[in-house]
């Protein structure tokens, strides 16, 4: 099965804006009175049995159950019979609503994730299901909206059906996430005949096994000094007055257009390096501790983990290209002339020198090369082996198809 989401402007009239804005405000309501509940029965719980809080005491009883998706769903219907804000939106978004706090507590649990939060504002509501033939040019119909103008910016793909619609308040407007599926089945990816190593670099975004080292634009930099204008007004501003909302949403909007042009750069630089090989090797990194690093700040400006982590795979599973992690440890200690262990290497040491074969050559174009080597071994084999017999760790191969995320 394969799953595709198209993201498209929408172009809504000033009853369905109205519509909207009803619909995420009382999702909200929604979502913070069941998080409320939630929170509640566990702090009365965690109260001691033998004597009361100096300020207040939760007043539940002892055997009241657990409020979970199933039992706030029940109260959720039920208090639609005497709420009219509740009957006014759809029964499904709302129930969506309640699966997206039920998620966050798993979450909590099971990736260690903190614990949830009151929502200030809602920025999206979901139609887990469509109407039939709810797609027209230059339009969809929408539960409740009826038929919305969209800004149709690429065609409807062909043999998938639309499944689920996801409303996206967004500085410059409001967007429309369509999630396709198709029944039929994905091939593998075939195993080609060229390869390409990337190793994710600081000095330069990526280096590549080929000797390329390609630098991210500074676009966050390049709007910063717009931004400090920006922000010294809205520092003189009343906060929650009309020009302090004004000064928001001209930050929000150039937030949104440095976003927007730096994953337009990522899919160009993606569908470059797909024009290189048929094969595409990187490290398999978790860039949620390397953001937390030394370069924390130029990580999270080049976008350098939604590149590696969801663009470069799905323009590879688009392209009918090979994409493989492979393991990062020792990238950069391992020559990639002889395969002989360097040593560790300090992060100003920029170049790679080999006191065993004398190979010298860049730090980062080093560490590509180890990488495509480590890739052409993985390809079908489970233990990788160097030239010196040393056992590497573990190779590890991701499903293109699951981490498909086109906007």
């Amino acid at each position: 099965m394969i799953t595709l989401t198209y993201q498209f402007k929408l172009k809504l009239t000033r009853q369905q804006i109205e519509k909207v804005e009803h619909t995420l405000e009382i999702c909200r309501r929604v979502y913070n009175l069941a998080l409320s509940e939630r929170k509640h029965w566990l702090n009365s719980r965690k109260s001691p049995a033998n004597a009361c809080s100096i300020i207040s005491e939760y007043i539940i009883p002892v055997d009241a159950p657990y409020p979970n998706y199933i039992h706030q769903a029940k109260s959720l219907t039920a208090a639609k019979q005497s709420n009219e804000d509740l009957r006014s939106v759809n029964a499904q978004v709302l129930q969506q609503t309640l699966k997206t706090l039920d998620k966050a507590f798993s979450d909590m649990k099971a990736k260690g994730n903190g614990f949830p939060r009151f929502k200030k504002t809602m920025r999206s509501f979901v139609f887990p299901q469509l109407l039939n033939n709810c797609l027209a040019e230059g339009k969809v119909k929408l539960p409740q909206l009826g038929w919305v103008k969209i800004r149709q910016s690429r065609e409807y793909p062909t043999g998938f059906e639309a499944k689920q619609a996801r409303i996206v308040k967004k500085a410059r407007g409001y967007y429309l996430m369509l999630y396709f599926q198709s029944s039929e089945q994905c091939p593998e990816p075939i195993v080609g005949k060229t390869s390409l190593g990337i190793d994710a670099g600081i000095e330069s975004f990526v280096a590549t096994s080929q000797g390329e080292l390609i630098k991210a634009p500074r676009l966050l930099l390049k709007a910063q000094s717009k931004l400090k204008l920006l922000q010294r007004r809205l520092k003189h501003k009343v906060k929650g007055s009309k020009s302090w909302l004004k000064l928001q949403n001209k930050i929000a909007r150039l937030h949104e257009s440095v976003a927007n042009t730096r994953r337009d750069w990522h899919f160009k630089l993606a569908h470059y390096l797909g024009d290189l090989a048929e094969n595409i090797f990187v490290e398999d990194i978790n860039f949620v501790s390397w953001s937390r690093g030394i370069v924390r700040q130029r990580s999270l400006e080049s976008g350098i983990g939604q590149f590696i982590n969801e663009i470069l795979p799905y323009v590879a599973w688009k392209r009918h290209k090979l994409y493989l992690k492979v393991d990062k440890n020792g990238t950069s200690q391992e020559c990639p002339s002889c395969h002989q262990a360097t040593g560790k290497k300090k992060l100003s040491e920029r170049s790679h020198n080999c006191q065993f074969c004398g190979h010298r050559e860049n730090r980062d174009t080093a560490s590509a090369k180890v990488i495509e080597y480590r890739g052409k071994i993985a390809v079908g084999q489970p233990v990788i082996q160097n030239a010196c017999e040393d056992v590497l760790t573990g190779i590890k191969q991701r499903t293109l198809f699951d981490l498909v995320k086109c906007l």
